[in-house]
């Protein structure tokens, strides 16, 4: 059909009605997570009781309430937040860092094996997390075992543990960050390269200068997917993890016990603190892209 002639009513009105489907699809759990975070009631489903805070302030000096412990008060949770605030920042650095050389390393080297290393590093993306996590469970245990026994040395990073969620994190962010960045540097016009060396500058010079900004618009959503997607990740986590629980596996054993209302009040929290970051983050990747172009 020509985009420019009228659409018949019928898939006019098709259309809208998949589009309301599908939005609701996607959003209409999150908007019963996050109305429900404010119920007062002891369970975090319908039907509505009533508003309250308590599920954000109970047992704070603000706001508290007999038998019932928010979400600020909660020194467990808050602290499983912090762990995948940690973790998330680790794998958001080396995936930017390793991704970044990635690249390059396919983009402007050109040796033999090229398009299988190429074709390797996206292995991780279409591996199970659960089975990803296993494997290098696995793996890790025998080399620290092994060095164990040569050696009579303890290598406490290869033992379930933060050390290793990142490294199991790490595995598979990698991938996705090379594929973005990778796709930024395609782009590249030499050139503007060659122009600057002829000029006298070094490369040093060149790659501050020209090239890092160029990429910096790839690079701030990489990070921003990066941290996004380790912040949230459970099944490769869940299997490397040691006493330090992240907020995910933390919220699982929870949802194991028995789900309360501070579980929707952490959703709530985590889609308003995710949407913030990673508008600021797309926003600081439009300006940045806006001055590169000439």
């Amino acid at each position: 059909m020509i985009p420019s002639l009228p659409r018949p009513a019928w898939l006019r009105a098709s259309t809208v009605i998949y589009g309301l489907l599908f939005f609701a699809f996607l959003f209409l759990p999150l908007a019963v997570v996050a109305v429900f975070a404010f119920n007062d009631a002891p369970y975090p489903a319908p039907p509505w009781q009533g508003f309250t805070l308590d599920w954000f302030l109970g047992g704070t000096a603000a706001g508290h309430t007999e038998g019932r412990q928010g979400l600020l008060a909660d020194t467990a949770l808050l602290g499983s937040v912090w762990t995948s605030v940690v973790v998330a920042c680790w794998v958001t650095v080396l995936s930017v860092l390793v991704g970044t050389a990635n690249a390059f390393l396919i983009e402007r080297m050109q040796f033999r094996g090229k398009s299988a290393l190429s074709l390797l590093m996206l292995a991780p993306l279409v591996i199970p997390g659960v089975i990803l996590g296993i494997s290098i469970l696995a793996f890790a245990s025998r080399i620290a075992n092994l060095t164990y026994d040569l050696f009579g040395l303890e290598l406490e990073f290869l033992r379930p543990g933060l050390p290793l969620v990142v490294l199991g994190q790490f595995s598979y962010i990698v991938s996705i960050a090379t594929l973005t960045i990778t796709a930024r540097l395609k782009r590249f016009d030499l050139t503007l390269e060659d122009a600057a060396y002829n000029l006298g500058a070094s490369r040093l010079a060149v790659f501050t200068t020209i090239t890092l900004p160029y990429l910096q618009p790839a690079l701030i959503g990489t990070a921003a997917i990066s941290f996004l997607m380790s912040f949230e990740n459970f099944n490769t986590t869940l299997m490397l993890v040691g006493s330090d629980a992240p907020l995910t596996v933390m919220m699982y054993g929870r949802m194991r016990e028995g789900a309360t209302p501070v579980l929707n009040a952490v959703s709530l929290f985590l889609m308003v603190a995710s949407a913030l970051l990673a508008l600021t983050l797309l926003r600081g990747a439009n300006k940045a892209a806006a001055q590169t172009k000439p």
